[in-house]
């Protein structure tokens, strides 16, 4: 069986701009490149409503875009379902959506798979709501539990809210600390955790801030107890040869992403597969360079999937590595290319200058 397996295959069709991909093959690392509006945070989007969806609240999420009409691909007129399929290790799941008049959607169909000596495919049912794959896994059913603890390990990041109310900056509860959460508004508590428990791994974590960030020294992570007898904690700092604590407002937008990155990338017991929309922003060259190295490194250890519009960030990898994102009649679609076919282009150029080049594609056309 699968439990905690990154993904093998996947198969979309009908979501946002992503009319119809058959099964793209994912590898332990996959940076996605393309044009504003070529659909790379689209395919982003499609991890966020699994993990709603999983979770039994699909219809939560949503109307929070809206209705299902801005989801399906251009409009429920033209498209009348959505539909994926997750292949991992010998598990799979799939799932058809259908919109409802109220906008929201209707389950047409939910299937676990298993490919063993012969395959097999499980139908949870139709015209429900909300997702059964929980419901069933809590009631011991075997491929059910295998497929829903595989995909709630794949972990959506996005850490470009670092307003002066984002959680990052806040204070939160101690006790809220068993992982990352998406938006990093736990990075406090998860910090202090990993500090007393794994003090390798926070040193790590500290030391590459620091590569990055030459002023920081370490963090001041100190829970308070409320009147309410709950012990809450804040993302303080200090600064080298200093022992005045910083507030994080103190520090730049691009050194808290820095720090959630590291965060994410370096945390141990790491989720089996992470994904991250554009984590160059905000970032100085120099993190750039350092951020490539963490996630090739963070690839050993976990699936990343990372979208991407940096030329430094994509010289960081191989054009094995590279998924290129692009529109073809007005539609998604997803290419890989071999480093082999373009051994005597990189004699001369980095990977990121033939993105610039338009010879890799996944370029604005002209």
């Amino acid at each position: 069986m699968s439990e905690r397996k990154p993904i093998d295959l996947l198969t979309i069709r009908g979501f946002r701009s992503i009319q119809d991909q058959g099964p793209l093959k994912l590898g332990k690392l996959n940076v996605l490149i393309g044009a504003n509006g070529a659909g790379k945070s689209n395919f982003v989007a499609l991890f966020q409503m699994l993990s709603e969806l999983v979770e039994g609240r699909l219809q939560s999420w949503t109307r929070h875009q809206g209705s299902a009409d801005r989801i399906v691909s251009f409009g429920v007129k033209e498209t009348p379902q959505i539909s994926a399929t997750f292949e991992f290790g010998l598990n799979g799941y799939h799932f058809t959506l259908e919109p409802t008049v109220d906008g929201g959607f209707t389950f047409a169909g939910e299937w676990t798979l298993f490919r063993g000596r012969d395959d097999k495919a499980d139908s949870l049912g139709s015209g429900h709501l909300e997702a059964k794959l929980k419901r069933l896994a809590a009631k011991g059913g075997n491929i059910a539990s295998h497929c829903y603890k595989a995909i709630a390990s794949w972990k959506v990041y996005h850490f470009h809210d670092t307003s002066e109310t984002a959680g990052v900056k806040r204070l939160g509860a101690l006790h809220d600390n068993d992982y990352l959460r998406p938006d990093a508004s736990n990075l406090a508590a998860f910090l202090f955790r990993i500090a007393n428990e794994q003090p390798g791994v926070y040193e790590q974590i500290r030391k590459s801030v620091r590569l990055a960030i030459p002023f920081f020294d370490d963090f001041v992570l100190k829970p308070q107890k409320l009147a309410t007898e709950e012990e809450q904690i804040r993302l303080l700092w200090r600064q080298v040869d200093s022992d005045y604590p910083f507030w994080p407002s103190q520090l730049s937008d691009g050194s808290i992403r820095f720090i959630c990155l590291v965060t994410a990338l370096l945390q141990p017991n790491p989720p089996t597969t992470i994904i991250i929309d554009e984590p160059e922003l905000g970032l100085h060259p120099y993190a750039l360079t350092l951020l490539g190295a963490l996630i090739r490194s963070a690839s050993e250890r976990m699936q990343v999937i990372v979208s991407t519009q940096s030329v430094p960030l994509v010289n960081e990898f191989s054009i094995d590595d590279l998924l290129v994102v692009e529109r073809d009649n007005n539609a998604t679609v997803f290419k890989r290319h071999s480093a082999d076919d373009f051994a005597s282009w990189l004699e001369d150029y980095s990977v990121g200058e033939l993105w610039e080049k338009n010879v890799l594609g996944g370029r604005p056309p002209r």
